[in-house]
């Protein structure tokens, strides 16, 4: 197992697992990268990007990387297989004819919110959707292990789920996930995490994504 693969993988599901919503209970974040298996749904995109690939670890950086920000290795993915994969795994959740093997894919596909949204207009929907994606903000503060982050929301206008105005919103930070943070930095989010600092050309890949789900 790569330790930097499982480090990286460690900060971006160490949010959702904090709060119960997936992997196991009560797991520490230097322990999450050894029960990545336990992340029902990341583990299946993990192992079929790998797979693709033709990389032995699931948890290799680039394929963890992958998942969660995009790039040019999900362009081995066939995505009628994957598709495949997420009907038998996901029976009920998902029945679509072509999938991409990244979490916003599973957040705006897979998990039942967008869906919800569309038929209620609930502002719980767009909260979630909003949070369980992979977002990217700047950073305007620091103080001790919270931050201020500058981030677009997305926002249900007239029966559309955009992308709204930015918004500052306080997030927390752990140094054992992320050694450093500083006021500038652009960072991606997930729930009221920061998860990882990025480069101009990550976050832009995010936007683009996030349009083609919109």
């Amino acid at each position: 197992m790569s330790d930097a693969g499982a480090a990286l993988f460690a900060r971006y599901a160490f949010p959702p697992n904090e709060l119960g919503y997936c992997g196991p209970d009560g797991v520490a974040p230097a322990e999450l990268g050894r029960r990545a298996r336990d992340f029902e749904g990341a583990w299946a995109y993990l192992c079929f990007i790998a797979s693709s690939a033709g990389i032995a670890d699931p948890l290799d950086e680039r394929v963890v990387a992958a998942y969660w920000l995009g790039g040019t290795l999900l362009d081995r993915v066939d995505g009628d297989a994957l598709a495949a994969v997420l009907r038998s795994r996901f029976a009920g959740q998902y029945r679509g004819s072509r999938a991409m093997a990244h979490h916003s894919f599973h957040v705006f596909e897979v998990y039942p919110w967008l869906s919800l949204l569309r038929r209620t207009g609930s502002s719980h929907a767009v909260s979630v959707l909003d949070r369980c994606r992979i977002r990217t903000g700047t950073v305007f503060s620091v103080r001790g292990s919270r931050a201020v982050v500058h981030s677009p929301a997305l926002a249900w206008r007239d029966g559309t789920l955009a992308v709204g105005d930015f918004r500052s919103e306080q997030v927390r930070w752990e140094r054992s996930l992320l050694p450093e943070l500083t006021v500038g930095d652009r960072v991606t989010l997930h729930w009221d995490w920061v998860c990882d600092v990025v480069t101009q050309a990550d976050d832009a890949r995010l936007r683009d994504q996030l349009r083609g789900w919109l």
